[in-house]
């Protein structure tokens, strides 16, 4: 038995990061100054996947999970956004919080495949590595994944297989319509795993904002698949944002308030 809320987390990154990536591509309004912290106590989500981005945060992190041990779990990025570990992964390092904070759950590999999904970041057998050391940690940690819809009719099924958590993300508002035929492909691809749902509350693919009306289907459809069992969680991104007065954010706020403290038999 649990309450919805603790299957919820939140996808944390370096205050103000979205607003600073390429002279804000992605057309924000306004900067943020909410940590990961602050962006999950405000939603009220209990676990947070800890993702660097630009290269930041760098080793060591132990400032970071010091201000994350409130959290239920955390998932620290092994490989970190787009532009990232431009000096290689994160995996010893996070195999070394994980000794420090018994919160660290696991390991996520973020932005692995290039834009069209057919160029991976790291080769299969260097991913089956990472895999064998994170779970090798007493307790096991799991590694994760991050995969979008427009990659599913590409050669990814070999780099999903290797890990234990894919999270799925729709990139573009305008593709939420396709959201269940897209998922459906992602189960017949991922039998056994476990998996997430990625819940923007901005639409990062086609940089302007979503509507409450996006946010009511998604976060329905969403809880629907969790009862269904297809997933078992949903990650909302993120603390980037959540300060700009957003209307997707205080509806998703409030969405949570009223949703999470249902108990389930999960």
């Amino acid at each position: 038995m649990g309450k919805l809320k603790d299957q919820f987390w939140i996808w944390g990154q370096a205050v103000d990061s979205h607003y600073n990536t390429l002279n804000n591509h992605y057309k924000l309004p306004g900067s943020s100054k909410m940590t990961s912290l602050e962006g999950a106590y405000y939603l009220g989500v209990k676990n947070c996947c800890r993702v660097v981005i630009h290269d930041d945060p760098k080793p060591p992190f132990n400032q970071d999970n010091m201000a994350l041990v409130s959290m239920r779990e955390v998932v620290w990025s092994v490989l970190g956004a787009a532009g990232s570990n431009s000096k290689g992964i994160d995996v010893e390092e996070v195999l070394r919080q994980a000794a420090i904070f018994p919160n660290i759950r696991g390991g996520v590999l973020d932005d692995f495949f290039s834009e069209h999904g057919s160029v991976p970041r790291l080769s299969v057998k260097e991913v089956n590595d990472i895999h064998k050391q994170l779970n090798k940690n007493t307790p096991p940690l799991d590694l994760w994944i991050v995969v979008y819809d427009y990659q599913l009719d590409s050669p990814v099924g070999e780099y999903l297989n290797e890990c234990d958590v894919i999270t799925y993300w729709t990139w573009r508002g305008s593709e939420l319509v396709h959201l269940d035929k897209n998922f459906e492909k992602l189960k017949k691809m991922t039998p056994g795993k476990r998996r997430l749902a990625g819940c923007y509350m901005w639409n990062y693919g086609e940089s302007r904002p979503l509507t409450v009306r996006d946010m009511e289907f998604q976060c329905g459809k969403y809880l629907n698949w969790m009862e269904k069992g297809d997933i078992e969680g949903i990650i909302f991104c993120s603390n980037c944002i959540a300060d700009l007065g957003l209307d997707t954010v205080e509806w998703t706020r409030n969405w949570i308030a009223e949703n999470g403290e249902a108990v389930y038999d999960w």
